[in-house]
C-alpha cells in the first residue's frame, strides 16, 4: 500500500451564535480548518484535521511530498508531519486493515471516553448559559478561561445556578493569577462552590514553590501542561497532581505512559472538530490514566463535518468501533463551508496560512470605582497582568468590548493600546 494522493483543504466552519460573539476578542479564527484527504494505491480514504491557528503542528508542504508514494504504516508515528496528517494516515492504515485506529495505539482500556464542553473568558451570564447547553448535550463538565478582566466569582456562582450538583468546572487561569500569594485567596473565595473541581496552571508553572504551595492550600487537584517544570521534577516534587498532555501521537503516548508511572491522571488537549475530537477518543481509549475529561473544544462549531455528529450521554462519548478513525465525513458540508482557492492564495503568496480579518476591538476592563484598562487583544492582558500590572482578581470587575466605530478617539486609542495597555478614567459609550 502507498499514498498516491492528498489534498488539503481550508474549511472555515461558523462557531454557534454565542460563541461567534464570546470568541471574537481572541480565538475567533479557530473556526479555520485545513482537513487532510490522503488516497492510496488500494482505493481507500483517510480524513484528518488540523486549526491552522492552534493545533500542536500544521501539515506542510514538505510533509506532504514525503509521505507521497511511501506506505502509509511506515509513516503514521511521525509527529512532524503535523496533526492534520497524520490523523489521516492512521485513518487510512487502520480502513485497509479493517481495524479501529485505537487497535493501531496499544490496548483498549475503555470503551467511552470523558469529555468537556469549552469556553475562552465571557461575561457570567454567557458563561451560564454555554453551561445549561452543556447540560442538555449531556455533558456534566465545563472547561473554562478564568481572567484578570472578570470576576471569577460572579462567573462561577452564575453557573452554579443553573447546572445541576453533579455538573462540575475546571479552571485555567493561563498562570495569570501570578503567585501563590495571589491565587491562594482566589481559591478560597472558590472553594465554597463544590462545582469547581480542579485548576490548571493558576500561576508560573516554573514556579515550583508557589505551585507546592497552592497545591497544599486547597482539596482541589491542580494540573499544568506536561514538561514544564520537567516530568521527574513534578514528580519529585510533588507540584501538580495531574497533566495536560497536548502533542502528536507518539508524544502523547509517551506523556501517558509516564503519567501512569506516576499514578498521574490527565486531560488530553487535542483542539477540534468532530475529525479531532475522534481521533482524541482513539487515544483515550488505550491511555489508562486519561481519565479527567478530553478538551477539544467541539461544541464551539455549528457543525462537526461528520454525517452523524458525536454523542455525549453523561459526560462521556463511545469510542467508534468502525476501521478507521470509524466516522463518515459529510463532504456536502466540506463543500459548503470550503474557503475559495483564490482566496488562499493571497496568503500563500505572502508565505502565511489562511486566516479571518481582524476584528478589531478596543477590550476595555472597568473596575468599580470607574478606572479602566485599554487593551489592544486580550492576548496583551496575559503579560500586563502576569507581570502585577493590574490585580489578578478584582471583585466586580468587567470587560466591555468596543468595537471600531470609525472614530478619530477610536483609532487613536487603538493605536496607544497596541503599543501597551493604557490606563485612564472609564467613559461610558
Amino acid at each position: 500500500m502507498k499514498v498516491v494522493d492528498v489534498q488539503r483543504i481550508v474549511v472555515q466552519v461558523p462557531f454557534t451564535p454565542r460563541q461567534q460573539k464570546i470568541t471574537a476578542r481572541e480565538v475567533y479564527n479557530w473556526n479555520i480548518l485545513e482537513l487532510c484527504r490522503v488516497e492510496t494505491d488500494t482505493g481507500h480514504v483517510g480524513w484528518g484535521e488540523t486549526v491552522i491557528h492552534y493545533t500542536w503542528a500544521r501539515v506542510s508542504d514538505q510533509a506532504v511530498e514525503r509521505v507521497k508514494g511511501k506506505s502509509p504504516a511506515l509513516m503514521v508515528n511521525d509527529d512532524s508531519l503535523g496533526a492534520g496528517l497524520q490523523m489521516a494516515l492512521f485513518d487510512v492504515v487502520g480502513k485497509i486493515l479493517g481495524v479501529p485506529v485505537y487497535e493501531l495505539l496499544g490496548t483498549k482500556v475503555r470503551d467511552w471516553v470523558p469529555i468537556s464542553w469549552w469556553s475562552i473568558d465571557a461575561p457570567p451570564k454567557d458563561w451560564a448559559a454555554e453551561a445549561k447547553d452543556a447540560v442538555a448535550a449531556g455533558y456534566t463538565s465545563f472547561k473554562l478561561k478564568p481572567r484578570p478582566w472578570f470576576d471569577i466569582v460572579a462567573q462561577v456562582d452564575a453557573i452554579s445556578k443553573v447546572v445541576p450538583p453533579h455538573f462540575k468546572l475546571d479552571l485555567d487561569p493561563n498562570q495569570t493569577w501570578q503567585n501563590a500569594a495571589t491565587a491562594i485567596p482566589i481559591i478560597k473565595k472558590l472553594e465554597k462552590y463544590p462545582i469547581v473541581a480542579m485548576y490548571e496552571s493558576p500561576i508560573p508553572q516554573n514556579d515550583i514553590l508557589g505551585n507546592r504551595q497552592i497545591r497544599r492550600a486547597t482539596g482541589r487537584p491542580v494540573a499544568m501542561h506536561f514538561g514544564n517544570p520537567p516530568y521527574i521534577t513534578c514528580v519529585r516534587e510533588e507540584v501538580v497532581d495531574g497533566f495536560v498532555i497536548c502533542a502528536g501521537k507518539s508524544a502523547v503516548v509517551k506523556q501517558g505512559i509516564l503519567s501512569a508511572e506516576a499514578q498521574m491522571p490527565f486531560w488530553l488537549q487535542l483542539v477540534g472538530n468532530g475529525l479531532t475530537t475522534t481521533w482524541a477518543a482513539h487515544l483515550g481509549a488505550v491511555l489508562s490514566h486519561a481519565t479527567w475529561p478530553t478538551i477539544t473544544c467541539v461544541n464551539l462549531y455549528s457543525h462537526q463535518l461528520l454525517k452523524k455528529p458525536i454523542e455525549v450521554v453523561g459526560g462521556y462519548h463511545q469510542v467508534p468501533q468502525g476501521p478507521g478513525l470509524g466516522v463518515e465525513v459529510d463532504e456536502k458540508a466540506i463543500k459548503k463551508f470550503q474557503v475559495p482557492e483564490k482566496e488562499i492564495k493571497k496568503f500563500r503568496d505572502q508565505g502565511l496560512p489562511y486566516n479571518a480579518p481582524d476584528p478589531r476591538i478596543i477590550n476595555c476592563v472597568v473596575y468599580p470605582g470607574n478606572s479602566c484598562v485599554y487593551m489592544a487583544s486580550t492576548s496583551q492582558g496575559y503579560g500586563y497582568f502576569g507581570a502585577g500590572h493590574g490585580p489578578a482578581y478584582a471583585e466586580g470587575v468587567r470587560m466591555e468590548p468596543w468595537p471600531d466605530d470609525g472614530s478619530k478617539e477610536w483609532a487613536a486609542l487603538y493605536a496607544r493600546a497596541q503599543q501597551h495597555p493604557v490606563r485612564a478614567r472609564w467613559q461610558v459609550r
